[in-house]
């Protein structure tokens, strides 16, 4: 087996992503991971070793910059990537803002997934992963994709309409008041005593049920009367009301994808990847396992730091149940519809639980309220007109900004205005909108 993870939020990801593949997967695979870092190669390499040798199950670890090299014969890629993701933001944010306080301009599109931001989000990524597939097509042409990468729905299909099989995991479900620690906490619970399951659309997540794992009592209505007396927020409570769902994870995510909410501005800051203090700390215990060993006192402490500090997604796991062909079992996995969610097209990309049996899926057959069931299907709809636009479709970003909900109310002909001009902003990244402009005027 070989796994390739491109991207350069990878490193973050790197100690889970070792400890399910050789720990808890116990499988001698071949590890390549594209570094174009000299001083950061040598780091990772050898951290990368000290976990192989520890396990003592063979396989490499390989640190390249060469892309073709990381990628040749891979059976799963994983893509960590965002160009540049907090200061591009940063960017779209301030070229949104109106003039004075009495002027907000569509401040309240710098969104981080919908939205116009979102939009020029997902764009991003297309000038990254466009490449990528490219030299994926030329020397591992039937590798599975499971991508990280933000706004995941996005890149997800970006990926598929590419032509292959993609998985992806979002950011946790269980963030905030409505995330489901959040909920397990509010209920007297701890998270493991707590089986509750969402599903929607990838950082648009609802409640389907909720059980206590010891009894399996079923405490659906607990939270759904929390949900309505506003102990999960006004925002959820609102959503609640108006769609007879429970929104599980943070409001941030979902209100991305919705029309402004006149009592709620989104974040100006969010989190899009690794912080500045956690790759200090991070690269600080790297370098203190890699020097050390895990067999080295000072080594396994570096190392649990690392671990406790981790991500919750686990890509590698999911990997190893596709590629091996075993049963699985994995919460809030992206992936294209195959009955799982009701009411939605089969070919939409859903967040729901995985079932594998034998490395197939188990199709779910789950149904959310017609209400957030027919907002989901025109949220998706956005999704794929921004992937389509990732590619450099112009045809494709104009039906976004025509169908996207999180732009209700909005003059779209002015809307496209403002995209243009973003675009043009980020040309320096966005090469696959090579195309004149102003030729391409007369097709709106």
């Amino acid at each position: 087996m070989k796994l390739a993870l491109v991207g350069q939020d990878i490193p973050s990801y790197l100690p889970s992503m070792l400890t399910d593949l050789l720990q808890v997967g116990h499988e001698p695979a071949t590890v390549c991971l594209e570094e174009k870092n000299g001083a950061m190669q040598d780091l990772l390499l050898r951290y990368g070793r000290v976990c192989f040798d520890k396990a003592n199950l063979g396989g490499a670890m390989h640190v390249w910059p060469d892309r073709r090299e990381v990628l040749r014969d891979a059976d799963v890629v994983i893509y960590a990537g965002d160009q540049m993701a907090s200061s591009r933001f940063k960017q779209d944010r301030e070229a949104l803002m109106g003039a004075s306080e009495d002027d907000p301009g569509l401040v309240d599109q710098a969104r981080a997934n919908g939205g116009i931001g979102g939009l020029l989000h997902a764009l991003r990524q297309g000038s990254q992963i466009l490449p990528l597939v490219q030299a994926m097509r030329e020397v591992c042409p039937k590798a599975r994709v499971i991508t990280l990468g933000q706004p995941v729905a996005r890149t997800a299909y970006l990926f598929h309409f590419l032509g292959f099989e993609t998985y992806g995991l979002a950011k946790s479900v269980l963030r905030g008041p409505s995330g489901v620690d959040g909920i397990a906490g509010k209920l007297g619970l701890e998270l493991s005593d707590l089986d509750l399951l969402s599903c929607g659309l990838p950082e648009f997540a609802f409640m389907y049920s909720a059980n206590r794992v010891k009894d399996g009592a079923d405490i659906k209505d607990r939270i759904e009367a929390m949900a309505s007396e506003g102990e999960l927020g006004r925002l959820c409570r609102r959503w609640y009301r108006q769609y007879e769902a429970v929104a599980v994870g943070s409001v941030t995510d979902h209100a991305a994808f919705m029309e402004a909410q006149e009592d709620y501005e989104p974040e100006a800051d969010p989190q899009l990847s690794e912080s500045v203090e956690h790759r200090k700390n991070r690269i600080l215990h790297m370098n203190t396992a890699g020097e050390k060993g895990l067999s080295d006192p000072d080594g396994m402490i570096a190392q649990l730091s690392l671990l406790t500090r981790t991500s919750p997604l686990r890509p590698v796991q999911l990997a190893l149940a596709l590629v091996r062909g075993e049963d699985l079992m994995m919460d809030g996995v992206t992936h294209i519809n195959a009955g799982d969610l009701l009411g939605l097209p089969r070919d939409s990309m859903v967040e729901t639980r995985l079932v594998l049996h034998k490395g197939q899926m188990v199709p779910q057959k789950l149904r959310l309220s017609p209400e957030i069931t027919d907002l989901m299907c025109e949220i998706d709809e956005a999704n794929r007109w921004a992937a389509h636009a990732a590619t450099g479709d112009r045809s494709a970003l104009r039906e976004y900004v025509e169908t996207d909900p999180a732009l209700a109310g909005l003059d779209r002909l002015y809307l496209m205005d403002v995209v243009n001009a973003l675009i043009r902003m980020h040309e320096d990244i966005l090469t696959q909108f090579s195309q004149d402009e102003d030729e391409d005027d007369d097709l709106y």
